[in-house]
């Protein structure tokens, strides 16, 4: 007898996402037939070195700080509703996360879910992590943080089969939080290509929640959006062979259709034909997008091509110290007053510092670092300008002299400047790696 489908939604797409998003993906899940399952996505590149600077500073924290908002709205419906919970919440933290999701469960007065750790993905913690990172090409020593491999979807799918009601993990593959309840779901096996690679797309069009269902993609007269404000979170039909339908939380706003699901489809994709994740290869080169119903599409054609030999690691080093500062001109010759200002800090810092020169509302984000397309435009002219300083320093004393010269700005800097701001803080470097899977041995753990 064939199995009913699978329905996965997401309920955040990156950290800091809408903490209310998942509440009508729930309820919507809730009154679908078979299996369910929800996803957060709360783990990029930028995030997962915000996580290990948290985990420094009180080794509870390091997981998603966003976890206690996310979570209560929905975590008794879904465990009611048995809609299994992945996500990569457990950030630079795994542990930390499900030890606070038990708590919160217990806070409510809910069964004790059964939680499941993704372990494996952290290179650092292994007694051969320098001899691991060499084989990488990344350096063990000096300011080095941690180092983080991608894990796919195998441990999160046997979780699953398991019984797991939560997965929680830490460095994945973001499609494969889709991928491990599909695999779980039908029994598919590893090497079966073509239903990874069409599962593993259907993660893609999930993966940055409200990207594929409006929310990125609006453009007001060009790509009008109907109520953004209340902007619907994607839910995915996966059938058997992988193949998927995309739909959107009823009674919310945005739209799916086959330009939103196009824009998502391509996101972040380099080669069409060769997708590399750690579950398979996808190949989207022939893949066809047709709207079948009010906010529905489908996706079809995808292929899966054998996985990479090899994982990427991405290890995260001290970067020294970032400092920014802004002060605002407006009114006649407001540009001309924020270009000397610029001037002023820079001769005061000296030729050694490397600064960074905004003129937001003029040339800021088409800018680059090193002025030369700022000094070579002419004054436009611009009547309200918002001036922004940055440097990258090797200490903190070095970063506060730029926050010292800005605020200094205000008797002995041009006229009319005011509302200046400053923020000094660490930065991390990251380096990007592979090595051989056989290094990584991924695996999961019940947390008691």
């Amino acid at each position: 007898m064939a199995k009913a489908p699978l329905w996965v939604g997401c309920g955040a797409g990156f950290s800091g996402d809408r903490i209310d998003a998942a509440i009508p993906v729930v309820r919507t899940l809730s009154r679908r037939e078979g299996q369910r399952a929800l996803i957060f996505e709360t783990l990029a590149e930028r995030t997962l070195a915000l996580a290990q600077i948290a985990r420094r500073a009180d080794p509870a924290k390091g997981y998603e700080p966003l976890l206690d908002l996310f979570l209560p709205p929905i975590l008794g419906a879904c465990l009611d509703h048995r809609i299994a919970i992945v996500s990569n919440f457990g950030q630079a933290n795994p542990l930390g996360a499900a030890r606070r999701i038990a708590e919160l469960a217990r806070q409510a007065g809910l069964r004790t879910p059964r939680i499941a750790i993704v372990l494996g993905d952290d290179l650092t913690a292994r007694a051969d992590s320098a001899a691991v990172l060499a084989q990488a090409g990344l350096p063990a020593a000096g300011q080095l943080l941690c180092a983080n491999a991608y894990l796919g979807a195998e441990p999160i799918a046997d979780a699953l089969f398991n019984g797991a009601d939560i997965v929680v993990t830490g460095r994945v593959a973001d499609p494969s939080l889709t991928v491990g309840p599909a695999m779980a779901h039908y029994g598919w096996d590893a090497g079966d290509w073509d239903r990874l690679g069409r599962a593993t797309m259907a993660g893609h069009l999930l993966e940055c929640g409200s990207q594929v269902t409006g929310g990125y993609f609006a453009d007001p007269g060009y790509k009008d959006v109907p109520d953004l404000a209340h902007v619907g979170f994607p839910i995915a039909r996966i059938d058997a062979d992988g193949a998927c339908e995309i739909g959107k939380a009823e009674h919310t706003g945005g739209v799916v259709d086959r330009r939103t699901v196009t824009e998502q489809l391509l996101y972040e994709v380099h080669d069409p034909a060769s997708y590399l994740t750690p579950d398979v290869v996808a190949d989207i080169s022939e893949a066809s997008i047709v709207q079948t119903g009010p906010d529905t599409v489908a996706l079809a054609g995808v292929r899966g091509h054998a996985r990479p030999p090899t994982l990427k690691v991405n290890a995260y080093y001290e970067g020294g110290w970032l400092a920014e500062a802004e002060i605002s001109y407006g009114g006649p010759r407001a540009e001309s007053r924020a270009r000397l200002a610029a001037d002023v800090v820079r001769a005061r810092l000296g030729d050694q510092v490397k600064l960074r020169v905004d003129l937001i509302g003029v040339l800021s984000i088409l800018a680059d670092d090193r002025g030369a397309l700022l000094a070579q435009r002419p004054d436009s002219g611009a009547r309200d300008v918002r001036l922004r300083l940055a440097a990258s320093f090797a200490s903190r004393a070095e970063a506060e002299a730029l926050a010292r010269e800005v605020n200094a700005l205000y008797c002995c800097g041009p006229a009319g400047g005011g509302g200046v701001r400053t923020a000094i803080r660490p930065r991390m470097e990251t380096r990007s790696g592979y090595i051989d899977r056989a290094q990584v041995s991924a695996s999961y753990e019940i947390y008691q």
